[in-house]
């Protein structure tokens, strides 16, 4: 059998060219793995929905446990079936606040208003919670005040520095002026002045912050730390100036810098020298020498850079010129008294305990007594008065049955001779009006000032007192003033009787004061707070007045002027229900002073005010003449008027005390140099000296004859000081025979 042979199919043939067949090829594996994808349940219900279903009983059987247990603690809880009192409260507040306190990073957010509540309701003094308030409250306290202070305030903010808790939180002042005068290194000054202030009250204050500032130098100064050591030693300089800490400490600090120079040692050595030279200079002038001398060494053998010898070289020059640019203390600052400061003596090497735990609040077993302790300090620290509670308590203390002597002897022991009471009312009157913003606030407080009976003139005088020592006039005490008289009418009575004390007394103030309180009666008189008859004290005449008074009364009459305006001071000075009040001012009882009133207010620049005593002078009679007696010996009331109409300031009363051709006479002979050397001189109403005199040679002196006692008034009234002899003689010139006959040693 023959099998046929099979023919396989051929594949067709390979062609490397890309129109030729291309059969599809499989991309490569991705390296990237797979999603994970789940897998959708069953549609049919096999299997997922079981699983479904274990899942959700879990989770409901989870949910009902912890409301189980939810349930289990709020039942534990004990119920109050009775309103909370405030002791359960309270211990709740405590609670609460200790929780916030103990809680990780300060704990969470507390809204203010909660946390003021919560604050409100622990009110128990002896408990550590509210201690711990209270520790807070007086570091932003103490905080607040030292940040906002500057120039300006100084003297706003240090009364109410003071009105917190130093002693408790000395370790927070000291800390907080140490950060913010490192922050801001030109308010250095300012922190140094409020710290002097401090220290006099205070001065374990002031002690602990030196000891601070020290140690913290000694540890910049081994850390090779230039900021710290910059901030140290500029506020050490600064305390220096105004002598809370002793000039010794800065020139060991200065020749520990010196010892072994650097760069930077040098610029903080230059720095320091800068800021507390002058004062260095004042009071130790040995040491500012060794200093300087220290410093030439440096700039001539010491290897330092070229911007470090500038700075030395500065420094001489800011010695050259005596500080002027950079004095001690500043004027603005310079706010203690020299016998009122308290120097610290503290050295470098001295072993010093800078009492870091006063920083960190503890608790107070004795906090009240030690609160009420400073209380009482800060009473006596402001001049607040105090004493009302211990008033109380004696009252309530001494029974009905006391005896009369008993009384007699507690009025004695409360009197006091040396007016304490009188110095601590002042104070506390002068704080009030310099603490206050505006005078608006000043009224409210001084009104809540409780004045014993017969002070209340202590409060005008106090007024005027602050207005004078300013610089220049405000215009504050002038509102005070007015706000004060137009409030109750015994006050604007105090201040008319002090306008009239202070006029009496105004030639014991130096320029600037007499100015500012003139000034404070202009505004008075003008804004009429106090009534325009206060001027009838004033009589403008040359024998009641003084340099001061005058002056006085020109500042007075200038501020009406430009305050009123000069027609309305003209209607109210003419005004005929007050025209009395003004005789004294605008005088017309006597020429003279008439006169000397107009020539006063025409210098002063208000000649408009003397209309009416120039008319009066035009229209007053002219004195009638007066002839000399015939007896030569006699001395009568005619040549007494004769004499007084000669010293007056017209030349025709002098021309009708004697004949004309006497008068001429004399007048020639006076003003001859052969026959008298006496110049002819006007009676001003006071005392004269008689003056001899000189003699050309012993052989030419010349006699004082009768005849030159005429012709001169002065002379004349000289010859009847000197001798009864003078006086018993007629004022008229005896016959020429006479006078050539007889002559006067």
């Amino acid at each position: 059998m023959m099998l046929s042979a099979v023919r396989l199919p051929t594949p067709p043939p390979q062609d490397t060219h890309p129109s030729s067949y291309n059969p599809r090829k499989r991309s490569l594996p991705s390296r990237s793995p797979p999603p994970v994808r789940r897998r959708s349940p069953p549609r049919n219900g096999f299997g997922g929905a079981s699983v479904l279903k274990d899942a959700n009983s879990k989770a409901a059987d989870e949910r009902e446990r912890h409301l189980t247990e939810r349930l289990r603690q709020r039942a534990a809880e004990p119920v109050h079936s009775k309103p909370l009192t405030a002791e359960d409260k309270q211990e709740l507040a405590k609670k609460e606040y200790n929780k916030l306190l103990s809680a990780r990073s300060g704990g969470t957010y507390v809204p203010p208003a909660r946390l003021r509540a919560l604050q409100s309701q622990v009110t128990d003094k002896a408990s550590k919670e509210y201690q711990r308030m209270a520790w807070e409250a007086l570091k932003k306290s103490i905080n607040g005040l030292v940040n906002k202070i500057n120039v300006g305030n100084i003297k706003n903010i240090v009364p109410e520095l003071f009105g917190e808790n130093l002693i408790r939180g000395k370790g927070l002042f000291c800390r907080s002026i140490q950060r913010s005068q490192a922050q801001a290194l030109p308010f250095s000054a300012v922190y140094a002045a409020m710290v002097a202030i401090v220290n006099t009250k205070l001065p374990q204050v002031g002690e602990l912050l030196v000891k601070r500032l020290i140690v913290q130098f000694k540890k910049a100064f081994k850390r090779n730390d230039k900021p710290v050591l910059l901030a140290s030693t500029t506020f050490l300089a600064q305390l220096t100036n105004v002598q809370v800490c002793h000039e010794m400490i800065a020139a060991q600090i200065l020749l520990l810098l010196l010892h072994h120079p650097t760069d930077d040692s040098v610029e903080i050595a230059v720095n320091l020298t800068r800021e507390c030279g002058q004062h260095l200079e004042e009071m130790n002038p040995a040491i500012a020498n060794a200093i300087f001398d220290q410093f030439r060494h440096i700039l001539n053998d010491s290897d330092i850079e070229t911007r470090t010898q500038y700075m030395i070289e500065v420094l001489f020059q800011v010695r050259k010129d005596k500080y002027k640019d950079h004095v001690s203390v500043p004027e603005d600052l310079d706010l203690v008294e020299e016998e009122d400061q308290i120097t610290h003596r503290i050295g470098l090497d001295d072993d010093l305990d800078v009492e870091d735990g006063l920083n960190i609040f503890k608790y107070d077993a004795e906090f009240e007594e030690h609160e009420e302790a400073y209380r009482k300090l800060k009473s006596e620290i402001l001049g607040e008065a105090d004493g009302e509670d211990d008033g109380d308590e004696y009252e309530s203390g001494s029974g009905s049955e006391s005896a009369p002597e008993e009384t007699a002897e507690r009025e004695l022991e409360i009197k006091d001779q040396t007016n304490t009471d009188l110095v601590n009312l002042r104070r506390t009157i002068y704080l009030t009006i310099m603490s206050s913003i505006d005078f608006e606030e000043a009224c409210h407080k001084l009104m809540k000032i409780t004045l014993p009976a017969g002070q209340e003139s202590e409060l005008p005088s106090m007024i005027v007192e602050c207005c004078s020592q300013e610089k220049t006039y405000s215009k504050f005490f002038g509102l005070l003033g007015e706000r004060f008289a137009k409030l109750n009418r015994l006050w604007a009575t105090e201040f008319e009787a002090s306008f009239e004390h202070y006029f009496s007394t105004i030639h014991r103030f130096e320029t600037n004061r007499l100015r500012n309180i003139a000034r404070f009666w202009g505004h008075m008189l003008s804004s009429d707070a106090t009534g325009w008859h206060v001027l009838s004290i004033i009589h403008l005449n040359e024998e009641e007045t003084t340099s001061s008074s005058r002056i006085f009364i020109k500042i007075l009459i200038q501020d009406l002027a430009e305050a009123l305006g000069m027609a309305k001071l003209q209607n109210r000075l003419k005004d005929p229900l007050q025209r009395s009040f003004f005789e004294g001012l605008f005088p017309q009882d006597n020429p003279r002073n008439t006169r000397f009133s107009v020539n006063y207010f025409t210098s002063i620049g208000m000649g408009g005010l003397t209309e009416e005593m120039r008319e009066h002078l035009k229209n007053a009679p002219k004195p009638a003449a007066v002839t000399a007696p015939p007896e030569p010996e006699s001395d009568s009331e005619s040549s007494v008027s004769s004499y007084s109409s000669y010293s007056s300031y017209t030349a025709s009363s002098r021309s009708r005390s004697r004949s004309p051709s006497r008068s001429r006479t004399a007048r020639r002979r006076q003003f001859s140099p052969s026959r008298s050397r006496t110049p002819p001189r006007r009676d001003s109403g006071r005392g004269r000296e008689r003056r001899t005199p000189p003699r050309r040679s012993a052989g030419r002196a010349r006699s004082l004859t009768p005849s030159d006692i005429s012709r001169s008034p002065s002379l004349r009234r000289e010859g009847r000081r000197r001798s009864v002899s003078y006086s018993s003689r007629s004022r008229t010139p005896p016959p020429r025979s006479d006078r050539r006959r007889r002559s006067y040693s």
